[in-house]
């Protein structure tokens, strides 16, 4: 069985896939909802998304990246698969402190990961976050592609989107 058809099975089975009526972040209508919380507290599930992560993150890699909250068990799970250091990006400024966005390390070439990709909002803002701290991001890799335009509004970024399964597959009978 295929590394996506896995994560497809241990995605129904965790209950992170859902169907019914929803309302995403985007504020867009969904007729499915993928909460990757529900995936990410399991460590079964949790190993898999870092195996298959690890697989591609490009040569040169000096951080992983991911914005809290659904994307800091992912990040640290895959630090602890690959021995890559990672960095934690805060949704808002802090008022106090440093006052930075990131917590851990914030020098060289990042992935960005991210659970699920809807419209690249989420993804965009992260990518500005550490681009503004001299970071140069590698690849912004997803577990889950909505395939609602995040891959189509990150083109001009020009750095590589890769999911490890899209809403296509996901929806499969």
């Amino acid at each position: 069985m295929s590394s996506n058809l896995v994560l497809r099975q241990k995605l129904i089975e965790c209950k992170a896939l859902k169907f019914g009526e929803f309302t995403l972040t985007s504020g867009k209508k969904s007729s499915y909802y993928v909460n990757m919380k529900m995936a990410s507290t399991n460590p079964e599930i949790l190993r898999l998304i870092s195996v298959e992560f690890a697989k591609l993150i490009p040569d040169g890699t000096d951080i992983i990246a991911g914005m809290e909250l659904g994307a800091v068990p992912l990040a640290v799970a895959l630090s602890l698969e690959s021995g890559i250091p990672y960095t934690m990006i805060r949704k808002g400024e802090r008022k106090h402190g440093t006052g930075s966005r990131l917590e851990g390390p914030s020098e060289g070439k990042a992935v960005l990961i991210d659970d699920v990709a809807t419209t690249g909002g989420s993804n965009i803002e992260s990518l500005k976050v550490l681009q503004d701290e001299g970071i140069e991001v590698a690849k912004i890799m997803v577990v889950v592609d909505r395939e609602e335009g995040a891959q189509e509004k990150l083109i001009p970024f020009n750095i590589p989107f890769e999911s490890l399964i899209s809403a296509s597959e996901l929806s499969e009978k």
